[in-house]
Formats: C-alpha cells, sequence, structure tokens
C-alpha cells in the first residue's frame, strides 16, 4: 500500500538527513542547530535522575497536562522572564515541536492557510504540509516580518494560523522588535486570527536588551517553550502556553499522540529546576556561545565570496548569508563535503518560491578553533574550481 495522501509533498528534513553525513568525525558541521555537547549540565542532570527514580511513582502513566509540579516550575520561570503564567496555562509536550502539532491538530482543518515568515523553520512547514494546510509567506527584512506585509496577508488570504520564530529566529537569526510585536499583536486582535510564538532560543540572548515575549501583547498569541537549547535536547520536553478556552481541545490532541510526555523525563526536570541553578548555567552557555558567534562573523569576511550579505544575530544560534549572483547552495553544498566541512542549503526554508542562493551556518556546537578550522576549509570551497570549471 501506498503512504496516505496527506504524506504527498512532505520533503524529509535536510537537517535530520545531513546529521548521518556530518556524524563522520572528520566532518566540521555547521548544519544542525545542535546545542554544544561539552556544555551539557551532565553532573546536574545525572543527580536529578538519581533523585526522580527514588519515587517508583516517576516510571508509572501519569496525567496528560504534565507534572503539576513541573508545570508550576516552568510559569515561575515564564513570569520572571515577563510573561505572567500559572501552571494551569500550560501544557507539557514532548519537545516544542509537538506542541507545535499539537497547535496544529486543534486549529487547523485541510485547506486552511497558515501565514509563515520568509525564510522560516523548516520543521513547521512540514507540520502545516502534512495538516493539509495551504501555507503562504509573509515578506520579511533585517528586522524579521514586516507588519504591512501581514496586514495584506490577513486582508488577502483570511489565515487561519500566523507561524512566527520572533527571537533568533530560525534560519535568519533575525529579531523582532518591540514596536513590531505590538502591531502584529494588534493584528491578530483585529482580524481575531492566532499566532502562534515559537521561541525556543530566547534566553540565548548574547548581546543588547531583552524584548518581551510576543505572547505579552495580545490575548491571541499561543507560545512555545523548551528545554533543548537551554537545558538538553535528548530530553524532549517543551511546552505549550495557551489560554483555557483551547487547553481541552489541545489535552485530548495530546492523549491520541502519546498519552503523556515520559514521566520520568518532567519528574528529573523537576527536581533540576528545584535544586539546580538553570540561570547560572544559561549565564554559562550565553559568554561560550557569545565567543563562538564572534569567531564564525569575524572569519566571514576572508570565508566567503565578495557580496555575500550575512545577518548579524544578537543571539540563538545561527547566521543567515545570501551569496552573490546566480548560485544554488545545494552544489555548493556538495563541494563542502569533499572538504569536510557542511551547513543547510536555504531553499528548504521557503515556504513558495526558494531563494537558492541563501545558506545557514549554526555557530554553537564547535568551540572557536574547529570554527576557525571550519571556515578555513568552507573558503577552500569558495577558492577551488566547482564541477563545471568555473571558479
Amino acid at each position: 500500500m501506498s503512504p496516505a495522501r496527506r504524506l504527498h509533498g512532505v520533503k524529509s528534513s535536510p537537517v535530520r538527513d545531513l546529521l548521518a553525513l556530518t556524524l563522520r568525525p572528520e566532518v566540521i558541521s555547521f548544519a544542525g542547530g545542535l546545542p554544544a555537547l561539552e556544555l551539557f549540565d551532565v553532573d546536574g542532570w545525572r543527580a536529578a535522575f538519581a533523585k526522580a527514580a527514588e519515587d517508583r511513582r516517576n516510571l508509572q502513566y501519569a496525567t496528560t497536562e504534565g507534572d503539576p509540579l513541573l508545570r508550576e516550575l516552568i510559569a515561575e520561570r515564564m513570569t520572571r522572564r515577563g510573561l505572567p503564567t500559572t501552571g494551569a496555562d500550560l501544557l507539557v509536550t514532548t519537545g516544542s515541536q509537538q506542541a507545535l502539532t499539537l497547535v496544529a491538530t486543534t486549529l487547523l482543518e485541510p485547506g486552511d492557510v497558515v501565514a509563515v515568515e520568509e525564510p522560516t523553520y523548516l520543521a513547521a512547514l512540514q507540520c502545516f504540509q502534512l495538516a493539509g494546510a495551504r501555507v503562504v509567506p509573509v515578506a520579511s527584512d533585517e528586522h524579521g516580518v514586516v507588519p504591512s506585509a501581514l496586514a495584506e496577508v490577513l486582508e488577502r488570504d483570511r489565515p487561519t494560523l500566523v507561524y512566527l520564530v520572533p527571537t533568533f529566529a530560525n534560519p535568519s537569526g533575525r529579531t523582532l522588535p518591540a514596536a513590531r510585536r505590538q502591531e502584529i499583536a494588534a493584528l491578530a486582535d483585529r482580524h481575531d486570527v492566532w499566532v502562534v510564538e515559537d521561541d525556543p532560543y530566547g534566553e540565548l540572548r548574547y548581546r543588547g536588551e531583552r524584548v518581551p515575549q510576543l505572547a505579552s501583547y495580545g490575548e491571541k498569541v499561543l507560545h512555545l517553550g523548551s528545554l533543548s537549547k537551554i537545558g538538553a535536547p535528548g530530553l524532549r520536553l517543551g511546552w505549550l502556553r495557551a489560554p483555557r478556552s483551547l487547553m481541552p481541545a489541545a489535552v485530548i490532541a495530546k492523549q491520541a499522540a502519546d498519552l503523556h510526555t515520559s514521566t520520568i523525563d518532567q519528574a528529573a526536570a523537576a527536581v533540576y529546576l528545584t535544586s539546580a541553578d538553570l540561570d547560572a548555567h544559561v549565564a554559562g552557555l550565553c559568554a561560550a556561545y557569545l565567543e563562538r558567534r564572534d569567531t564564525m562573523i569575524a572569519a566571514l569576511p576572508d570565508t566567503v565570496p565578495a557580496g555575500t550579505e550575512w545577518t548579524d544575530p544578537d543571539g540563538g544560534m545561527f547566521v543567515w548569508l545570501r551569496l552573490p549572483g546566480e548560485v544554488d547552495t545545494t552544489d555548493v553544498l556538495k563541494r563542502a563535503l569533499t572538504h569536510n566541512v557542511a551547513f543547510v542549503p536555504g531553499a528548504p526554508f521557503f515556504a513558495t518560491t526558494p531563494d537558492t542562493a541563501t545558506m545557514r551556518l549554526s555557530f554553537t556546537t564547535n568551540p572557536p578553533e574547529e570554527i576557525t578550522e571550519g571556515m578555513r576549509r568552507l573558503a577552500a570551497v569558495f577558492t577551488s574550481p566547482s564541477a563545471d570549471g568555473e571558479r
């Protein structure tokens, strides 16, 4: 039998496909948005899991909504960051990717329109395509999505959902200014449309002042969060912050998906948030990632061709580049892999017409000395003859 028709047109993630190639030890990979292995708080998580395992109930089935203590601790942390939240506002999910899937399941019918910033997170595109939605791009500039462009899409296409990564966006690294956030929240209220604020990178700020979460500006904003980037992605712990009117449907959708997120993982996270200093750990991550970011940015002028444009992010994990002229970075990647360096071509991050001259580099995974060597290898890709003999 053939796969279900809803899978038709849903392409595999190039990041996931690249992981197998970049696991080779000789390859320096700027491809995946991966936290640095050596910066994981292994001792803290080992102690938290040991403590959680002392209670046999943490190996049992649990409620769908999530561990009550963990929800309260996450809510307290979100409130301290400027977004007033209670435990009842949260649904614990198996990573924030599941939270997005639950939103799609809860709100979207086949044929509904979803508006997304261009470019946008490619796994979100997969999620909306799987839901049978029609994805419509919204123009962006160096500051993120343009509110006037979103207003035009809202009037013309009547989307059910607007999806944004407003803080240190994947893939562009851009951050939406506070004034634009306020405009977008007002547009959502005026058009009665839900906005999804995907916020996995918000705590990874390396310079500049914190911008309030988009959800703090309006009632029509659903907020997705995660421990993946500040704790460890292998935990697969995320959450959905949603109004009480939407929460029962999201809970039912989660029951149908997996009953509940891992009980022992939730319990260990609750122990960790109670006993460890996560703020100090995040500060350490930011210091390390700032050095890595600065190393990559400093190397770019001597790495890429003249005329290349790139973003200069205040935080997060990514630098977004556009090469000059008519070039396909998929072909550049093939040559890069022969030099044992990898990145992600930009085309899959576009909902409709791709810009094939774009590419994404991640600076968090590798220490500065490896970034320097990787950029040297990438420079060699751009100066060596291409497959057709041209430079």
